[in-house]
């Protein structure tokens, strides 16, 4: 959530904002600071209260001491009813408080001023373009490939579970782990610290990261246990230090984090999600980065870069996008897009989203850190997939299938792969 000072000094900026991110009803602002400043003039209540109790102590001492008691009597009933006036007034301050909160989480992130305004995927700009385009006078999409070879079986995962849980099979299988391996010893090496993570989480997890409320739709829930099956590892390993503070030195950390990751993917049909192209079970290894505020910039520049040379070192082309405000989502400052070239479908396809979301999942989360003076501060959290699997997989049997139906492995997946070729 945004810092409630910086909505109080800049009301209009966190309006524009929401405009630019496609949000209809603004309103929410005026309300916030409508209810902050009964929350403020309920503290101010309660400050007046102790202050002339303190006041009219130390009077009732003073009266005591001089035998007044009938005049003494009647300040320390005084004292008394202004002790329930202060129990009920800090009551409703927890309730104003909550109710603050409750429209603060309603009021998404504002953009970098370097985002650029637009409310569509059009609108969105390519940073960059690397790697190998190919066009092919014959063109096959994996789903094809893979369903003569019998590598996916997609109805047998319809039977098992529905639209969107497929099996993987034999080497096709083997691919997976691969990937799998490939992506966390890059990451391992690059200086990340690996988890293994929870693959639920509860209420307080989803809406520290942002998911609730404003993703609800798209999780899959367990109510009896009032769990949530993880969209993504962002949100267990990015609450893995939740209501900690930790010293400046000790920024920033890194984790990379391997799991499946459940989408209900709501609305979604059509060409597009054909195959591979959007499931309801993937798999994925997370990056997730704790820092300093002043290197959040730089730190998802690094996050991009290091994004990208996963792709290059598969051999796939690629294109990295400038993700536009409309286009952006409700917690990210900023946000870079990679998509991998699909030959078969002669499409982009996205792989990995790097965000950054300044402050935001940390105030939700109480996640700070100790400066020099002692005062403790936000922190700023990142978050970019390094890679998603489902894509990949995708590109990989399309870019590297050869006339006859197999599919050569790039070269850094062989040594897991033990072979050259499916």
């Amino acid at each position: 959530m945004l810092d409630i000072n910086f909505i109080r000094e800049h009301p209009d900026l966190v309006k524009e904002g929401m405009k630019n991110k496609g949000e209809n009803d603004i309103s929410v602002v005026d309300q916030v600071l409508a209810k902050d400043e009964e929350w403020r003039e309920l503290i101010t209540g309660i400050d007046n209260l102790r202050a002339r109790s303190n006041a009219k102590a130390k009077e009732i001492g003073n009266l005591m001491g001089q035998g007044k008691k009938d005049e003494a009597q009647a300040l320390i009933k005084e004292t008394g009813d202004n002790k329930k006036k202060i129990k009920e007034l800090e009551d409703q301050v927890r309730l104003v408080s909550d109710e603050r909160d409750e429209l603060l989480y309603r009021i998404p992130n504002v953009p970098d001023p370097s985002v650029p305004v637009g409310s569509t995927p059009d609108d969105n700009i390519v940073d960059k373009t690397a790697g190998t385009i190919l066009e092919r006078d014959w063109r096959v999409p994996h789903w094809e490939i893979t369903d003569e070879k019998g590598w996916i079986d997609f109805e047998r995962g319809v039977k098992v579970t529905g639209a969107g849980f497929p099996f993987y099979v034999g080497k096709m299988a083997r691919l997976q782990r691969a990937l799998i391996n490939f992506f966390l010893n890059e990451a391992v090496e690059d200086g990340y610290t690996e988890l293994q993570a929870p693959y639920f989480v509860n209420e307080n997890s989803a809406r520290g990261t942002g998911q609730i409320p404003d993703k609800e739709d798209m999780m899959y829930t367990v109510p009896r246990d009032g769990f949530f099956a993880i969209p993504t590892a962002e949100v267990p390993v990015t609450n893995f230090h939740r209501d900690e503070i930790f010293n400046e030195k000790d920024m920033p950390v890194r984790y990379a984090a391997y799991t499946p990751c459940w989408r209900r993917e709501a609305g979604s049909y059509g060409k597009d999600v054909r195959g591979l192209n959007r499931l309801h079970q993937f798999d994925k290894v997370e990056l997730v980065k704790i820092v300093h505020p002043d290197n959040s910039d730089n730190e998802l520049e690094s996050l991009r870069e290091y994004a990208e040379g996963l792709i290059e070192k598969l051999g796939l082309g690629y294109r990295t996008l400038l993700m536009c405000t409309g286009d952006m989502g409700f917690t990210q400052t900023k946000k870079y897009d990679l998509e991998v070239w699909s030959p078969g479908q002669e499409r982009w396809l996205e792989v990995s989203s790097c965000s950054n979301f300044g402050s935001f999942q940390a105030r939700r989360m109480q996640l700070r850190y100790r400066n020099e003076k002692g005062k403790t501060e936000m922190l700023h959290t990142l978050n970019g997939s390094g890679l998603a699997l489902p894509r990949i997989v995708a590109a990989l049997v399309e870019t590297y299938q050869t006339e006859s139906g197999d599919v050569r492995v790039p070269e850094v997946l062989q040594p897991f792969m033990g072979t050259d070729s499916i």
